[in-house]
């Protein structure tokens, strides 16, 4: 189930202030594109872990492009949409990496 949860944060990862998504929930800094080991379930921020996920790789299913993370605390992946207003050469450089 996805829970909407679009907010601000400042990035543990790169310390910039992230605005919200434009169309969806925000879940990666647009920046640097880390993320944070947060949601057991999208948008409901109960994952104990609260890890940084390191964007390793780039996967395309059903026409999306998807950042594939692996969390630094605990080595678990996941995978978020890449969002429209993400630092496209951050998501280049993604594209060269085997996941």
């Amino acid at each position: 189930m996805f829970i909407t949860n679009n907010q601000e944060f400042v990035c543990e990862q790169c310390g910039k202030k992230v605005g919200k998504h434009p169309t969806s929930s925000r879940d990666h800094c647009t920046y640097c594109l880390y993320s944070k080991h947060v949601d057991v379930s999208p948008g409901d921020r109960q994952n104990r872990c609260q890890g940084l996920l390191q964007p390793i790789g780039l996967e395309i299913k059903e026409g999306k492009t998807q950042i594939v993370y692996q969390c630094i605390s605990c080595g678990e992946r996941k995978k978020n949409i890449v969002a429209p207003d993400d630092n496209q050469e951050m998501v280049l450089q993604l594209s060269t990496k085997p996941v």
